[in-house]
């Protein structure tokens, strides 16, 4: 058995995602045979964003300055702004590097079940955003999931009457993936989609 205070330290870190019990302890045994280093840096590293995490009053990112880089950046294409549910949806697009232009976080998505509506998401910021002018072009990356695809669909809506192109990320078949293996949803959003040979 261990202390008190390793089990608490094993519980809390169990809690993190694709972290189980077992992969708790491990990590937990891992950082304490090298406490004299990774122990203390990742104490230090914890508490340092603990104290600088600020949400980006513009798109909705977390990060340790306000506006955030990717609203700070003057490179990034200030006319094309991309719209997704969390910051890790955010997070993801960026890592990838394909798209250049500015985000806005809603902070979740429209359901009905989970109560979740319009005025509990950043639905009326995104608004102002585009209303004051400089974006060409509003990319809905919702997940494709009932409730994203209602969310994307309420936005654009709400976007109508306003000079702005709305586009959305593509759906369907993903790269390698066999038929035999995709949902029903997946199959009937790829035959929808299809597009011609060229």
């Amino acid at each position: 058995m261990a202390s008190q205070e390793i089990e608490t330290l094993t519980a809390a870190l169990s809690r993190l995602p694709g972290l189980g019990p077992r992969s708790a302890r491990r990590a937990v045994l891992w950082l304490i045979k090298r406490r004299e280093t990774s122990l203390v840096q990742l104490v230090d590293a914890l508490g340092a964003v603990r104290e600088a995490l600020v949400e980006c009053q513009t798109c909705g990112n977390i990060d340790t300055t306000n506006p955030c880089g990717i609203c700070a950046d003057s490179r990034r294409d200030a006319g094309s702004l991309c719209v997704v549910e969390e910051v890790a949806d955010l997070w993801a697009l960026d890592r990838a590097r394909l798209f250049n232009g500015r985000y806005h976080v809603l902070g979740g998505r429209l359901s009905a079940l989970d109560g979740v509506r319009p005025e509990d998401l950043t639905i009326d910021r995104l608004l102002r955003r585009v209303e004051e002018g400089g974006i060409d072009e509003v990319v809905l990356a919702m997940n494709a999931t009932l409730e994203g695809q209602t969310t994307a669909h309420y936005i654009a809506e709400r976007l109508e009457g306003l000079a702005v192109r709305i586009t959305q990320l593509a759906h369907g078949l993903p790269v390698g993936g066999e038929l035999d293996y995709l949902d029903e949803g997946t199959l009937a959003q790829a035959i929808r989609a299809r597009r011609p040979v060229s």
